[in-house]
C-alpha cells in the first residue's frame, strides 16, 4: 500500500505560476512512476506528467514548456511546477503512483484544486 498526500495548489491569475507537491509514504520501493494527473469539471481524468524511477519523464502536449515535473531529494517526493498558467488549466489535480507489479496508476492521493483566473 502506498500513501499519498498532495499539497500547493489554489487560485491564480492566468500567466502566473504555481507549484504542487506530493509525498508517498507506505511501501515507496514498490513505486516505479509517479505522476499528475487533473480532471476538470464534466472532464475525465487525464495525464498531466508522469516522471519513472528513472527520472524520464512524460508530459502532455497541452503542459510541455509550462510544465516541470520533478523528483526531490527523497525518492518518495514529487513536485510539478506550473508556469505560464491558462484558464483552462483549472482542475483538481491528483498524485498517483504506479508500482512495478502492474501498467497501471492504482494509488492516488485526495487531489487539490487549482483554479486559473483569466
Amino acid at each position: 500500500q502506498v500513501q499519498l498526500v498532495e499539497s500547493g495548489g489554489g487560485l491564480v491569475q492566468a500567466g502566473g505560476p504555481l507549484s504542487l507537491s506530493c509525498a508517498a509514504s507506505g511501501n515507496i520501493f514498490s513505486i516505479n512512476y509517479m505522476g499528475w494527473y487533473r480532471q476538470a469539471p464534466g472532464r475525465q481524468r487525464e495525464l498531466v506528467a508522469t516522471i519513472s524511477r528513472s527520472d524520464s519523464t512524460i508530459y502532455a502536449d497541452s503542459v510541455k514548456g509550462r510544465f516541470t515535473i520533478s523528483r526531490g531529494s527523497a525518492i518518495n517526493t514529487v513536485t510539478l511546477q506550473m508556469s505560464s498558467l491558462k484558464p483552462e488549466d483549472t482542475a483538481v489535480y491528483y498524485c498517483g503512483v504506479r508500482p512495478y507489479s502492474t501498467s497501471e496508476y492504482i494509488y492516488w492521493g485526495q487531489g487539490t484544486q487549482v483554479t486559473v483566473s483569466s
